[in-house]
């Protein structure tokens, strides 16, 4: 049922823009390049801002995984020096 009212919405629209001036159709263009020019910027930012909260959660795991790797060389030390006492 929503599909054949937005068809009818749809057709009723496109009817009416093609009978529109080309003026009207002009600002129509005009309207819909403003529209694209603002999805594309707001996606570059989106991409933009997944790039650098990846970059940022990978290096907190980089950082966690030498704090890691530093306890257990000093483990390891430590034992070695027990082991040799």
């Amino acid at each position: 049922m929503r599909s054949m009212i937005t068809m009818a919405l749809f057709a009723t629209a496109a009817i009416g823009l093609s009978a529109c001036s080309p003026k009207a159709q002009n600002e129509t263009a005009e309207a819909a390049d403003a529209i694209t020019a603002d999805a594309n910027a707001t996606m570059m930012e989106a991409k933009n801002d997944t790039e650098a909260a990846s970059d940022q959660a990978f290096g907190a795991a980089e950082n966690a995984m030498d704090r890691g790797s530093e306890k257990l060389d000093n483990i390891g030390d430590a034992v070695g020096n027990e082991i040799e006492d």
